[in-house]
């Protein structure tokens, strides 16, 4: 079952939105509530969820729930808080799909290969050789799902 995480209104709308946040993209959807994910953990300040299209089986996706399109957008606080979620979702990770080691991505800019304009960090298993292309082939959700009940566990 693909889970809805729901954001707290004073999230998304604080004086923290810069001019260029964009505020209907997908992962502002998610945290709103208006679109679905796969949630394998969230808190006061972070959402963490699969990729539908991941790189690698077992690729999640950590957000905070501040809007702010790139490193340079996050308060203090929030940067911390999704710092903090990496590192408890990046060990779920490697113990649930027994991998040693993971690989933590963050793009900052369309030119710099970021998909989504929102801030998010990429929590990639294993090796970054034989990667899929990103954000290129949806992958089947009972299969995601399978997996991100593993991680689960682990948080």
């Amino acid at each position: 079952m693909i889970k809805t995480a729901r954001l707290q209104p004073r999230d998304i709308t604080e004086a923290t939105m810069n001019d260029q946040y964009q505020a209907n993209n997908i992962f502002a959807k998610i945290l709103k509530g208006e679109a679905p994910c796969i949630k394998i953990f969230e808190d006061d300040y972070t959402l963490a969820f699969m990729d539908i299209m991941p790189q690698k089986e077992g690729h999640a996706l950590v957000i905070p729930k501040q809007a702010a399109t790139t490193i340079y957008d996050l308060t203090d606080q929030a940067a911390l808080a999704c710092m903090k979620t990496v590192q408890k979702v990046g060990k779920a990770v490697e113990q649930a799909l027994n991998v040693q080691g993971t690989s933590i991505v963050q793009h900052n800019g369309n030119a710099a290969g970021q998909t989504v304009p929102h801030f998010h960090f990429h929590v990639i298993p294993g090796s970054l050789h034989g990667l899929k292309a990103h954000a290129q082939v949806k992958s089947e959700l009972e299969q995601i799902q399978i997996i991100a009940e593993k991680i689960k566990k682990f948080i």
